[in-house]
């Protein structure tokens, strides 16, 4: 498994793709920290706790703050790291010859699930820390210890979060053996969850609980209780 994981590392960083990636990620940091620079005035006053974090969670209207950014790209960069994992070796050959050897195909997947997850990682860890360096030069307030602790735990869910879709999408390419067939079917997933789950959530609670301007707070509270139990099937 070390062998398949030290192959797909250097051929993922050697990539292309890891370009394009990175690229985006680095664009959606860059404005990020435009919208956060043209808005944490008006976010912060005299009483506001944790204004470092503010760089990640500030929003200006309509623009997105750091926060949704993130939650946006990382599904995006984990599926695009693991749809062709299995299925292109598959096309290509390399796989019967791969396996013909002394090799459990578990090893093989789990290494280059190993793999991605280590580029994931280093895109998330670096755009964060990118963001992190410009806005501490931007607004001048060093983080507190706590503000660090909170970045890190952060950064760790998002890691956990883009592993989960990736692992997603390495499993519909030992599922498919078209890559185009996998990838469509881990983002059609991720579009379903994303865009229409909230959608859904609202939909079967109106149904089992309607309410109005009438509605009671007991009534109202079910209702968004429930809302928020169905949505919460989304990951």
């Amino acid at each position: 498994m070390y062998a398949v994981l030290r192959k797909e590392l250097a051929d993922h960083i050697n990539s292309k793709r890891f370009i394009i990636l990175f690229a985006l990620a680095l664009l959606a940091a860059i404005f990020a920290i435009y919208v956060a620079f043209q808005n944490i005035r008006g976010a912060v006053t005299a009483e506001t706790e944790f204004v470092f974090l503010k760089l990640f969670t500030v929003s200006g209207g309509t623009l997105p703050s750091f926060l949704f950014l993130i939650s946006f790209f990382i599904p995006i960069i984990g599926i695009a790291l693991g749809f062709d994992a299995v299925n292109s070796e598959r096309t290509s050959g390399n796989l019967s010859r791969l396996l013909s050897q002394p090799i459990y195909r578990d090893s093989v997947i789990n290494g280059k699930f190993l793999a991605g997850l280590a580029i994931l990682a280093i895109i998330t860890v670096s755009i964060i820390a990118i963001v992190a360096g410009l806005g501490l030069r931007m607004i001048g307030v060093p983080p507190s210890s706590e503000e660090v602790l909170r970045l890190l735990v952060f950064a760790l869910i998002s890691i956990i979060y883009g592993a989960f879709w990736m692992a997603l999408a390495v499993l519909f390419s030992v599922f498919f053996n078209r890559a185009a067939t996998s990838m469509l079917a881990s983002i059609g997933l991720w579009i379903f969850f994303f865009f229409f789950m909230s959608v859904i959530a609202g939909a079967i609670a109106s149904a089992q609980i309607p309410i109005d301007e009438n509605s009671s707070v007991t009534v109202i509270a079910e209702y968004y209780g429930l809302e928020g139990m169905i949505g919460r099937v989304s990951p």
